[in-house]
C-alpha cells in the first residue's frame, strides 16, 4: 500500500499524513505549494507538486500509489466559482486519474449536511451543494469509495468518543482533525468501509467502539 495524499498542506490533510506516518505507510503528499510542505515535512515526506484542476498532472502524481484519501475543499473567499472547480470539477477530475491508474480505494473527506440544500453554508458559493455533487459522481464512477463526512472541524485533541452514523443521520456536533485522520486512513485498511458513506462526530457520552466495528454496524 502506498497512500497520495490530496490537499496534504491542510489543516485535515496534515493531521492524515501525521496518522500514516504514525502506522508506517508509505505516502506521497500532493500539494499546490511544495515550498510550504517542504517548511512543513523537510524530507520526511514525498511531495509532488500538482492541482486538481489538471487531471493529466494528477496521473503522473498518482505513480505508483494505490490508495488515495482526499481532504480537499474550496477556502472562504470572494472567488463564487472555488466551490465548483476545487469540490466538485476537483474531485471529477481525481477520480477520473483514480480510475485510469487503478486505484483501489478512494477515501474523500466531505461534510455533515451536505444532503441539506437550505443551509446557511451554501449562502457561501454552494459550498455543501457542490459536495454533495462531488460525493454522487463518486457513488456513480465505479471507483472503490470511502465517503467521510465529519462535524465541525476542531485542530483540539479531545478524549470524546467517536460516533459514527449513515449518511444523513447526524446533524450536528463536532470533530478533531486528527480523529477524522484516523478514520480516513483506517477505512483503507478496513473491508467493511467499502463504497458507504460515514458521518463522523465525537461525544462524551458514546460508549467506545473500535473504528473497524463502527463501520461494520453502518
Amino acid at each position: 500500500m502506498k497512500v497520495l495524499v490530496v490537499g496534504a498542506t491542510g489543516a485535515t490533510g496534515q493531521a492524515v499524513v501525521q496518522e500514516l506516518q504514525s502506522r508506517h505507510i508509505p505516502l506521497r503528499a500532493l500539494v499546490r505549494n511544495p515550498y510550504k510542505a517542504q517548511a512543513i515535512w523537510g524530507n520526511s515526506v514525498e511531495i509532488v507538486a500538482g492541482n486538481v484542476l489538471d487531471r493529466y498532472l494528477l496521473t503522473e502524481a498518482i505513480g505508483d500509489c494505490t490508495h488515495i484519501i482526499c481532504t480537499t475543499g474550496a477556502r472562504p473567499s470572494l472567488n463564487i466559482f472555488g466551490p465548483l472547480q476545487v469540490d466538485y470539477l476537483g474531485t471529477k477530475n481525481l477520480v477520473k486519474a483514480a480510475l485510469q491508474q487503478k486505484i483501489e480505494h478512494l477515501v474523500l473527506v466531505s461534510s455533515l449536511l451536505t444532503s441539506v440544500f437550505f443551509h446557511p453554508l451554501n449562502l457561501f458559493w454552494l459550498v455543501l451543494f457542490w459536495k454533495k455533487q462531488a460525493e454522487e459522481y463518486i457513488k456513480k464512477s465505479g471507483i472503490t469509495y470511502t465517503i467521510v463526512r465529519p462535524g465541525g472541524l476542531t485542530n483540539t485533541p479531545t478524549t470524546d468518543n467517536l460516533v459514527m452514523g449513515r449518511a444523513d443521520t447526524l446533524f450536528s456536533g463536532r470533530i478533531p482533525r486528527a480523529t477524522v485522520a484516523q478514520v480516513c486512513v483506517a477505512a483503507l485498511l478496513c473491508p467493511a468501509a467499502r463504497n458507504k458513506i460515514v458521518e463522523v462526530v465525537t461525544s462524551p457520552t458514546a460508549p467506545y467502539i473500535p473504528i473497524p466495528e463502527l463501520f461494520a454496524q453502518v
